[in-house]
């Protein structure tokens, strides 16, 4: 990557010390929106962290050897973002990176610890229920027949993410708590010697109702993301049906669309 007049310059700050970056003035791409894609580079990769300071405008100006408008306008790019919050008295500090997720057959829990998003879960329900009609239909069981419900509120860095409701055929594994609440749903399926296969998905959008925002911490009415899947074991048998709501503003699908020859 190209450097600013050869040498890369540090941010400020106890947390970001160790962070450098590298601008290039003779690119077409204007500097703060280069500032901009680097600073949330590094919080998308944790080098920048929730409450890490990034110092006032005047001296990030001043070490990067930008205009004080140059850095602004990088900084509130990220503030518009949900990235970066000013706090009055406390200066610009880092909120969360958002969650983007690859469309696969992967659980959220992996994805976010490959993404070193630091995923944590807390167990709200774990019984067994007779089973509604669509959730019978979506597991192939008679409607009344015995399944297992499960409700996890997933979080990272301490703010929840995601609201997962699940259910599983009856028998199919033991679902213990304390594991639920220390390792993915997909990695307990796996270990129990059900192999994946494929997954029938839909995701939508909607608005947060009052409970769901409160288990987000979102305002009523927020955006969510949903999404709902049956997934499949290799022998062709239903071994889970999912409905999520995500936060809209920390969680993304991502998508790769290639043209049909």
């Amino acid at each position: 990557m190209p450097s600013t007049g050869g040498r890369a310059r540090a941010l400020p700050g106890s947390a970001v010390d160790a962070l450098r970056f590298v601008l290039d003035r003779g690119s077409p791409v204007p500097l703060y929106h280069q500032l901009a894609q680097q600073l949330e580079a590094a919080i998308e990769h944790g080098a920048l962290a929730p409450g890490d300071l990034l110092g006032n405008e005047i001296d990030l100006s001043t070490r990067l050897g930008l205009s004080r408008p140059t850095v602004r306008q990088a900084i509130q790019s990220l503030v518009d973002k949900g990235l970066l919050v000013r706090r009055r008295g406390v200066g610009t500090q880092v909120v969360h990176s958002q969650v983007r997720r690859p469309l696969e057959l992967s659980s959220l829990y992996d994805d976010l610890e490959a993404a070193g998003q630091g995923p944590s879960t807390r167990v709200l329900r774990n019984e067994r229920v007779p089973a509604s009609a669509d959730v019978a239909a979506a597991l192939t069981v008679p409607e009344g027949a015995e399944v297992v419900v499960l409700e996890r509120l997933r979080s990272t860095h301490g703010r929840p993410v995601a609201y997962l409701r699940n259910h599983l055929p009856a028998g199919l594994l033991e679902l213990d708590t304390g594991r639920l609440e220390s390792t993915g749903l997909y990695r307990m399926l796996r270990a129990a010697g059900i192999t994946l296969h494929s997954a029938r998905q839909t995701i939508g959008a909607r608005s947060a109702t009052g409970e769901e925002a409160a288990r987000l911490d979102e305002a009523e009415g927020a955006a969510l993301l949903t999404m709902r899947r049956t997934a499949y074991d290799d022998t062709g048998r239903v071994v889970e049906y999912g409905t999520h709501v995500y936060r809209a503003s920390r969680y993304a699908f991502e998508f790769q669309l290639l043209v049909r020859p």
